[in-house]
């Protein structure tokens, strides 16, 4: 008879991604940055973490976009569409501070 998973091993599958945003080695994040109104602050925040980690394996453009891309696509419909908005400002501001657009 094959094994089940137990309903404690399906909880901690679904909340990978909380997990992945709160203990994540390759960029050490401030408190809420997601949650900032200020697109300029984020990206610089996000920039700023991504340039000094040790940790990361690609650039540091490409970590804090794919930080910002992960929790965008994580939070998917629960994310408020002003933050959403703010957000996408942020990946903006993102390719402008390191002059890729």
């Amino acid at each position: 008879m094959p094994k089940t998973k137990s309903n404690s091993d399906q909880n901690s599958n679904k909340r990978w991604s909380a997990r992945v945003t709160r203990e994540s080695h390759a960029l050490v994040l401030e408190e809420g940055v997601f949650t900032w109104k200020d697109p300029r602050r984020i990206a610089r925040s996000l920039k700023r973490s991504a340039e000094a980690s040790t940790q990361r394996k690609t650039t540091p453009f490409q970590s804090a976009m794919s930080m910002l891309n992960f929790y965008i696509n994580r939070a998917g419909k629960n994310l408020d569409p002003i933050q959403r908005q703010v957000l996408e400002q942020a990946k903006q501001e993102l390719r402008r501070l390191y002059k890729r657009i």
